[in-house]
Order: structure tokens, then C-alpha cells, then sequence
């Protein structure tokens, strides 16, 4: 099977060069592509279709996305052609050919009222350009009739790379407190338990069909929800990153403490976030047979592995 992945070397691209690995052909394009003519570019509709009529690949696994949320609502027109016209490309080519596209997304589709748990069928708001163009993506991959994963899922973290982890340990090593926003939830949900549970969903719905269609049409085909288990704030995130810290020996003068609760109006930004960022998952949970795991454990975990450029971040 040939497998080709936009955005490699982002931190869900990372992990999913090796998670996809098992199943076929990871043949892994950047921006720049590897070879000439073979162009990963979300913003060069021409070389992407170039590249997927040339390579014909069973599946694409787009982890690219336009990320900078606060920048997008300045740049709306750069956000629409990466996450929505592109996605929407590929989704032709690759219904043209009975073939299959992985696809991410998001919780800004949502417009983050309640609080309760958003399953899939949830009417979707988007409060932002980013979740605007998100969103438009997904409608794009929907409406081509192509075989597809879109997978949604929310507060993606990595010891690759910057993260909110990193952010609160470095500061918490300079400042005796820190005022953190409070009234937003969600799961912070890692990149590999991300990469690990798309590679078999997908090697699931490939096999999947729907009795008694005289096309075999793929019976998990679809939208799903994906994020660790249970809940949290940005501020109980950060306390627990701190109480990890202390527990782990590094240099830090906030202590989990001194994390104090703000409220979002309290941190104006461009682009307004959604307070209400839980993910009810239990349609893929029950579709793929997978269990999701707390996201404490993933955190944990990743820590424990960018626990060396902590430590040298953090020592005199």
C-alpha cells in the first residue's frame, strides 16, 4: 500500500511517520517535497495534484493544517487555501480513484457554549477564521464523495518541538506565579497516542464495507471525535506540568500552588478561543474498538521524554 503524508515534520507528523509505517509505503512530503515534481505544499493546488496524479497513492494522510490561529484573522485568505481548498483537492483526486484521505481537524468548529461533551452530529459555530477554515475543509472532503477519516481532535502536545508544557516550565522557572487561563476545557491529547489510534482506525476502515451495496462502500467512512479522557483547564494542565517538575527535580520557583486561575477576558487575543472543548469520543471508541487513555498518562509521558531539554533549560 503507498501511503503519502502531508506535513511530516510537524509534531503529529512526526510521530505518524512511524506509526504508519507497519501498514505500506510512507512516502513523507514537506513543503518542498523530496524529489522534483513531487510537491507537499497545502498552498500549491497545482503541484498537489500533480504529485497525487503521478504517485496515485492507495491513501494521504494530511497532518499539514494553516495553525496560527491569532495570525489567521489577518490572513484569512492564506488559511482558506491551506485548510480548505486543499483538503477539498486532495479529496477529488483521490475520490476519482476510490482511494482514501486522512484528515484532521478540530474543536474551533465548535462555538464552545455549555459544557457538556460535543459528539459528532453536534451543529457546528466556528468563532474564529482558523475554525471557519477548518470547517470548510471538512465540508469540502464531505461533499467530494471520496473515502475518508476526519478525525477531530483538540489540545494536540509532543515533546517535539514548543508546547504549552515547555511555556509553563520555562516561566515557572523565572517567576514566582503565574495567572493562567481557567475557564477553558478540554483534553490536552498526545500526538502519538494520536498517530498510533489513526493508523488503526485507518487500517480498519479500509477493510470495513457496508453489506449489501453493490459498491462495496466503506462502512466507517466519516467524521469521529478523537482526544485522551477526561477533562481539565489550561491552569489544571499547568499545575499538574509544575507539580511534575517539582516532583522531578527541576530548578522551578512557582510551585503547582502558585498557578492562579484567570479568566479568558483576562488574556484578549485576535481570535477568540472556545470555552467548551470536550470531545465526546464514544462513536470512535465503539467504531474502532480502541480505548483512550487519560490524558494525565500522555502528559506524563511526554514530559518524562523531553525530560533531558527541561533539565537544561531550567539549571543555572
Amino acid at each position: 500500500m503507498k501511503i503519502v503524508l502531508l506535513g511530516p515534520n510537524g509534531q503529529l507528523g512526526w510521530e505518524l511517520q512511524r506509526a504508519l509505517a507497519p501498514l505500506g509505503d510512507v512516502i513523507a512530503l514537506g513543503r518542498s517535497g523530496t524529489a522534483p515534481g513531487l510537491s507537499g505544499d497545502l498552498a500549491d493546488l497545482a503541484g498537489l495534484t500533480s504529485m497525487l496524479r503521478e504517485l496515485e497513492p492507495d491513501v494521504v494522510v494530511n497532518a499539514a493544517a494553516y495553525t496560527a490561529v491569532d495570525k489567521a484573522e489577518s490572513d484569512a485568505e492564506q488559511a482558506e487555501l491551506i485548510n480548505a481548498l486543499a483538503p477539498g483537492l486532495i479529496a477529488q483526486e483521490q475520490g476519482r480513484r476510490a482511494a482514501w484521505l486522512l484528515h484532521y481537524s478540530t474543536d474551533y468548529v465548535f462555538d464552545g457554549s455549555g459544557d457538556q461533551p460535543r459528539d459528532e452530529a453536534a451543529p457546528t459555530a466556528p468563532l474564529s477564521v482558523y475554525g471557519r477554515s477548518k470547517l470548510a475543509g471538512e465540508e469540502a472532503i464531505r461533499a467530494s464523495g471520496c473515502r475518508h477519516l476526519i478525525l477531530r481532535t483538540s489540545w494536540v502536545h509532543a515533546a517535539r518541538g514548543g508546547n504549552f508544557a515547555r511555556t509553563m516550565l520555562r516561566l515557572a522557572a523565572e517567576r514566582d506565579a503565574l495567572r493562567v487561563v481557567d475557564d477553558q476545557i478540554g483534553a490536552p491529547t498526545g500526538a502519538d497516542l494520536l498517530a498510533d489510534v489513526s493508523a488503526h482506525a485507518l487500517r480498519v476502515a479500509m477493510h470495513s464495507t457496508t453489506p449489501g451495496t453493490a459498491v462495496h462502500a466503506p462502512a466507517l467512512s466519516g467524521t469521529y471525535h478523537v482526544s485522551a479522557s477526561g477533562q481539565t483547564s489550561w491552569c489544571g494542565y499547568a499545575r499538574h506540568v509544575i507539580d511534575w517538575g517539582q516532583r522531578h527535580g527541576l530548578a522551578l520557583r512557582a510551585s503547582a500552588e502558585n498557578i492562579i486561575g484567570i479568566p479568558s477576558t483576562d488574556f484578549p487575543s485576535p481570535a477568540r478561543r472556545p470555552l467548551n472543548s470536550r470531545l465526546d469520543t464514544s462513536k470512535f471508541r465503539t467504531s474502532f474498538g480502541i480505548s483512550l487513555p487519560p490524558w494525565q498518562a500522555g502528559v506524563d509521558r511526554m514530559l518524562a521524554e523531553a525530560l533531558p531539554t527541561f533539565t537544561r533549560a531550567t539549571t543555572p
